[in-house]
């Protein structure tokens, strides 16, 4: 198993992803933010089901700042319950995941 990992995060708005992509990746937290927009999102909220379109957002750290990077998108989020989603790398190309740990240190500025 690799020690870096993908989280998925879903924002209302491109402006707001955008302001959330550049604090995390300013702070380190991520490595790169990839933003893929529209998306068209149904989910079930506050009793119906909704139809709404979003911002989909793909952020690269090291596991070991997961729990650090979800708490600060937690933060920065308009959302009452954002959906924020780790998953583990399993395989890529080493160079990039070397790229990632680098960029993601906890010493790195």
């Amino acid at each position: 198993m690799n020690d870096t990992s993908l989280v998925y995060v879903t924002f209302a708005t491109h402006e707001e992803a955008a302001r959330v992509a550049s604090a995390v990746v300013e702070e380190r937290l991520a490595a790169c933010v990839n933003l893929h927009a529209p998306i068209r999102s149904f989910y079930w909220w506050e009793g119906k089901v909704q139809d709404e379109q979003e911002v989909a957002v793909v952020m690269k750290t090291q596991s070991t700042r997961v729990a650090e990077l979800i708490d600060r998108v937690k933060a920065l989020h308009s959302y009452d319950c954002p959906c924020v989603v780790a998953l583990p790398i399993q395989a890529g190309n080493p160079a990039f995941l070397d790229w990632i740990r680098s960029e993601t240190a906890s010493g790195a500025r």
